[in-house]
C-alpha cells in the first residue's frame, strides 16, 4: 500500500528544514562573516561600538557557520617556500661545542688545553696541545654520541668524530642528517601553521611537497609580502652571555663569539658567545604586556629545564650583562642584579603595541627551526577571484534552469515534484558544507554543477520504471510502490560507485581535487536522500489528496 508513516514524514521534512537553515547563513555572506570576524575580535578583548553592530547585525539564535571561499574564489596569497635544512647542521655543531669543551677541560692533564678552530657551518672542529693524546680525546668525544632517533637509522649514531693531526673533528652522521630534515621540514610545517592560525585566517592550505618544500596558500590576506611577513621570520630567540660592547662590525670577536648589532642603539655590536644559555624552544608561553614605564613589552615563560638553566645562570652572574637575541639582533642587553627564578621575564625594547603583540604571536608559536626561501609567490586579487565566481553561479544557474525546464517537460507534475527536490538538494550540499566548515574552490563549484546534473538520474530510474508499471495495467498506488522499490537498486548501484570514486579522490588527492571529491561526495548523499525519501513523500501527499484514477507520467 503506498503509504508514509506521520513520524517518518516529520523526519525527512525536519532532516530537510535543518539542512536549509544551515545553508541560510550563505545567502547573506557579507553581514554573516562580519559578525563572525567581530565575534573573533571580540573573544580577544577588543570592544568598539563598530563591532557591537556588527554582531547584532545577524541574529544570535541563527546559525552562523559559512562555507569558506578557496584562494580561487577569494583571493588571497600564494607562496612556495624551500625549508633551508643545512642552517640547522650549524646550530647543532654549535650547541656541541659547549658539551664538548667541558668534557675535555676536565681532561687537561691527559690532553693538554683545548681550542676552537674555525670551522665550516656544518663541522665542529677542536685542537689540543697534545696531540699524542688524539686518539683518547677523539673516544671521549664519540661517547657524546647518541642513537639515531628515526626508523631508517636505526643502531646508527648522531655523530662522526674522526682526527686530523691534532685536531677532533665533528660533523652528524648521514643517518642523523635524514633524520633532521625529516624533523625540520616537519616542524616548520607545522609551526607556519600555528603562526598562520593565530592570526585567524580562514581555511589555509598548508602541505609539504616534495623533500624540503612547502606550499602555503591563503585565502582572504591582502598579499604574498603580507604572508610573508607573518610566517618568513624564523623568531629565534636566545639568551646569551655578553663578552663586550663595541662601535665597530668588524671587531675581531674571538672564536666562539659573534658580533650582532643592537635592535635599540644605532651603531651599537655587542660581542656575545656563540652558545645560548637559554633558547626560544623552551619557552612555554609569551604574553603582550607592559613594563613598569607602561612601555609595550613582551612576557614569558620557560619550561623547568629553561627555567633551571636561566635561574642558574642569573645566580652565578649577578652584575654581568646578558643578551637578549632575537633573529641575530640584541633586543636588549640588560644587567643582571639579582637571581631570577621562576623561569618567567619581560622583554623590553623600542616595541609598539602591534609589534609587541606580533612578537608574542611568533613566539608563542614556536622558532622555525631553519630559515626559508621563498622559490615562488603569488597574490591572487578579489577581482580574479570575483570573476571566478560569477562564472560558477553563472555555470551553475545554466545547469540549473535546463535540468528543471527538462524534468518539468519529460515528466509533467511528477518533474515538477523533482524539480523542488532539485532545490532542496543543492540547499543541503551547502548546509552540509557549512557544518564541516569545508572551503570551497572552483573544482569544488564543479562538483556542485555535475551533482545537479547527476542528482536527478535517481528520478528518472524512478519516473521510468513507474511508466513501465502503469504499462502492465497496474493501479497508480501500486505502480509508483513498484517504481521506487525495483528502481532502488539500480539508484544504489549507480550511486554506491560514484562515491567510492570520491572517497578515493580525496584520499589520494590534494588541494583543489580534494575540493571537488568533497562536494561530489556531498552531493551524492544529498541527491540519493532527496530522491528516494523527499520526492517520494511529496507524491505520496499528492496521492493522498488527489486520489486519482490514472495517472500521466
Amino acid at each position: 500500500m503506498l503509504q508514509i508513516d506521520l513520524w517518518k514524514r516529520v523526519l525527512i521534512w525536519l532532516t530537510c528544514a535543518v539542512g536549509l537553515l544551515l545553508a541560510t547563513p550563505n545567502a547573506f555572506y557579507p553581514k554573516v562573516e562580519a559578525h563572525n570576524d567581530a565575534l573573533a575580535a571580540m573573544e580577544f578583548g577588543e570592544l568598539n561600538d563598530e563591532l557591537e553592530e556588527a554582531v547584532a547585525a545577524w541574529p544570535s539564535f541563527m546559525p552562523s557557520r559559512l562555507v569558506n571561499l578557496g584562494l580561487d574564489l577569494r583571493g588571497g596569497a600564494h607562496l612556495l617556500a624551500e625549508v633551508k635544512v643545512a642552517d640547522v647542521y650549524e646550530s647543532r655543531m654549535k650547541a656541541m661545542w659547549p658539551e664538548v669543551r667541558d668534557l675535555l677541560r676536565g681532561e687537561r692533564a691527559t690532553i693538554g688545553t683545548i681550542r676552537l678552530q674555525p670551522s665550516p657551518v656544518d663541522e665542529l672542529r677542536v685542537k689540543i696541545s697534545k696531540p699524542e693524546a688524539i686518539q683518547e680525546a677523539a673516544s671521549m668525544v664519540r661517547g657524546l654520541s647518541r642513537p639515531v632517533t628515526s626508523i631508517t637509522g636505526a643502531g646508527a649514531s648522531d655523530i662522526v668524530v674522526r682526527t686530523d693531526g691534532d685536531v677532533i673533528i665533528v660533523t652528524l652522521s648521514d643517518a642523523e642528517k635524514l633524520a633532521t630534515d625529516e624533523r625540520t621540514v616537519q616542524q616548520a610545517l607545522e609551526i607556519i601553521r600555528r603562526r598562520i592560525d593565530e592570526v585567524g585566517t580562514r581555511e589555509p592550505t598548508i602541505q609539504r611537497q616534495g623533500a624540503d618544500r612547502i606550499l602555503i596558500q591563503v585565502p582572504g590576506i591582502g598579499s604574498a609580502s603580507e604572508l610573508k611577513d607573518i610566517i618568513g621570520t624564523t623568531a629565534q630567540l636566545t639568551f646569551n652571555p655578553v663578552v663586550g660592547r663595541v662601535s665597530d662590525p668588524d671587531a675581531p670577536a674571538g672564536v666562539g663569539n659573534e658580533v650582532l648589532p643592537s635592535l635599540d642603539e644605532e651603531g651599537v655590536y655587542y660581542i656575545v658567545e656563540s652558545a645560548p644559555v637559554v633558547t626560544g624552544e623552551e619557552l612555554v608561553d609569551a604574553q603582550p604586556s607592559f613594563d613598569q614605564n607602561n612601555r609595550p613589552a613582551v612576557s614569558f615563560r620557560f619550561n623547568p629545564t629553561g627555567a633551571r638553566k636561566f635561574g642558574n645562570y642569573t645566580a652565578d652572574n649577578i652584575g654581568s650583562p646578558f643578551a637578549i637575541v632575537l633573529d641575530n639582533e640584541v633586543i636588549s642587553a640588560p644587567v643582571i642584579q639579582a637571581h631570577i627564578a621562576g623561569g618567567s621575564g619581560i622583554i623590553t625594547g623600542r616595541f609598539t603595541v602591534e609589534e609587541s603583540t606580533n612578537l608574542a604571536v611568533l613566539l608563542r608559536a614556536g622558532a622555525l627551526p631553519a630559515g626559508l626561501e621563498f622559490l615562488e609567490e603569488r597574490t591572487i586579487g578579489p577581482e580574479l577571484g570575483q570573476d571566478s565566481i560569477e562564472a560558477g553561479r553563472i555555470a551553475c544557474i545554466v545547469a540549473f534552469v535546463a535540468v528543471l525546464v527538462f524534468m518539468f517537460l519529460s515528466y509533467g507534475t511528477f518533474g515538477l515534484f523533482a524539480n523542488i527536490a532539485l532545490i532542496i538538494n543543492v540547499g543541503l550540499i551547502f548546509g552540509l558544507l557549512s557544518l564541516i566548515g569545508a572551503t570551497l574552490t572552483l573544482p569544488g563549484i564543479a562538483g556542485i554543477v555535475l551533482t545537479i546534473g547527476m542528482a536527478v538520474d535517481a528520478n528518472v530510474l524512478v519516473f521510468e520504471r513507474i511508466r513501465e508499471e502503469l504499462k502492465s495495467a497496474k493501479g497508480p498506488a501500486r505502480a509508483i510502490e513498484l517504481g521506487y522499490e525495483k528502481a532502488l537498486s539500480a539508484i544504489l548501484d549507480a550511486n554506491i560507485t560514484t562515491f567510492i570514486t570520491a572517497v578515493i579522490l580525496f584520499a589520494v588527492g590534494s588541494g583543489p581535487v580534494r575540493g571537488f571529491a568533497i562536494t561530489l561526495g556531498l552531493g551524492i548523499l544529498t541527491s540519493v536522500f532527496t530522491a528516494i525519501f523527499v520526492t517520494r513523500v511529496m507524491i505520496v501527499m499528492w496521492f493522498e489528496r488527489r486520489r486519482p484514477k490514472t495517472i500521466e507520467v
